[in-house]
């Protein structure tokens, strides 16, 4: 009599591409950029390392699509924070509290978003990220001014600076990690120039 064929179990995934971008989201929650790794990431998912260059082709490829997710998480979180302040002035210096508190929550992903420059937020044509278009919606608003004049293109540049500052300093130790101060120092929406 002859044995059966033994079927072979082979790792099979809906979407690969998906859960190696949330694998590598995850592990980013645990160290830092330089420590993650291909093999690290792949291994995560339970697949073989060839399998994460079908979709990744270098670490570089990994990280700007990291980037990329982690834009896309921080703007939805200053959506939200923008909506459950009800807008407005309020709604701005909301943004303004959720952008630092997105990169204390997520220092490693904070730091590998802005690790290289946007070109104003758009590289090769990309479509605006949401996050910038909501600052620069925001920015335009508060001091009564169309998106795309200069005094919008400051304000939105001055909030920017503020909320980016105040993360760093509290990431990197030079201020304290305080909400009350988070909230102090982001008050409401950037002022107009005098």
């Amino acid at each position: 009599m002859a044995k059966p064929a033994v079927r072979r179990q082979t790792y099979h995934h809906g979407d690969l591409r998906a859960a190696l971008i949330e694998a590598g989201l995850r592990l980013l929650a645990d160290r830092a950029v330089d420590a993650l790794s291909l093999r690290e990431v792949a291994r995560a998912v339970g697949v073989s390392a060839t399998a994460v260059y079908r979709h990744f082709p270098d670490k570089d490829a990994l990280l700007r699509t990291l980037a990329g997710e982690g834009l896309n998480r921080l703007a939805r979180a200053q959506r939200a924070a923008s909506d459950a302040a009800g807008g407005g002035s309020a709604g701005f210096a909301a943004t303004g509290r959720a952008y630092v508190r997105f990169a204390l929550a997520n220092p490693a992903l904070f730091r590998l978003i802005f690790a290289s420059p946007c070109q104003d937020g758009v590289a090769g044509g990309a479509p605006e990220p949401e996050a910038l278009a909501l600052l620069r919606a925001n920015a335009a608003a508060s001091i009564g001014n169309d998106q795309d004049s200069d005094a919008a293109r400051i304000a939105s540049i001055r909030a920017w600076s503020l909320v980016h500052g105040l993360a760093m300093l509290m990431l990197d130790g030079q201020v304290p990690v305080d909400d009350a101060l988070i909230e102090a120092v982001i008050d409401r929406g950037p002022r107009p120039m005098p």
